[in-house]
């Protein structure tokens, strides 16, 4: 029998410190029951393509969206008990978080940094995987203009079904993320089939806020 869906409050959450002040927490299996949770999401919410402007067109985000925010159905009951526990746990709050699905090994996202966030010197993220596990990936934001094998990824967290992850401190201003592309023979060789992502995000105002390109766009997710 599948265990039903609830947070584990025995799971183990490892720190890893990628500076004097970035961190990531990674809790293995943090989730009970992903897979039920995942169907839901996967099958019950409205998945939308988000477009980008490049240059001078726009062109089809390579991942589905979607949200909730504060008055409106949980896609998961579970989802509620997860939120809590991830303020309590880090003394933080949160009005909305969001989902991303990427449907297989071709869809993904390069390295960046959440810089929507404006205030990026003291930021709280909290990436809960459900699905395939996919190459998760983290590099000092130094590496970004050296040719170095792995696009410069120091580490790969490569998060499974349930597991959590939570980035920290300066990690949104001196490190960068990225959910790999896979490689065409993985795609089709079904290896790669759907993650969904659900993220929790919070910054504090201290320090100068990031003003660039997008500085003024609407909040957006990763992960």
């Amino acid at each position: 029998m599948d265990p039903v869906p609830a947070v584990d409050p025995a799971a183990t959450f490892e720190r890893l410190q990628l500076d004097e002040t970035s961190w990531v927490d990674v809790a293995r299996g943090w989730l009970q029951g992903a897979d039920e949770v995942f169907d839901a999401l996967l099958h019950g919410v409205a998945w939308r393509q988000v477009q980008l402007f490049r240059y001078d067109h726009h062109v089809d985000e390579r991942r589905l969206s979607a949200g909730w925010s504060w008055g409106r159905p949980l896609p998961h009951p579970v989802l509620a008990d997860a939120t809590r526990a991830i303020q309590h746990r880090y003394g933080v709050q949160f009005t909305s978080f969001a989902m991303m699905q990427y449907r297989d090994g071709r869809d993904g996202q390069a390295f960046h940094r959440d810089t929507d966030m404006r205030w990026l010197d003291d930021t709280i993220i909290a990436i809960l995987t459900l699905g395939a596990r996919r190459p998760w990936l983290l590099r000092p934001r130094a590496n970004r203009h050296r040719d170095l094998p792995g696009n410069g990824a120091t580490h790969d967290l490569a998060p499974g079904s349930g597991d959590l992850v939570v980035m920290g401190g300066r990690a949104q201003a001196d490190w960068e993320h990225s959910v790999a592309y896979l490689h065409a023979s993985a795609v089709g060789s079904g290896v790669a089939g759907p993650r969904i992502s659900v993220q929790w995000r919070y910054a504090r105002r201290i320090g100068r806020p990031f003003m660039g390109a997008r500085s003024r766009a609407p909040l957006r997710f990763t992960g």
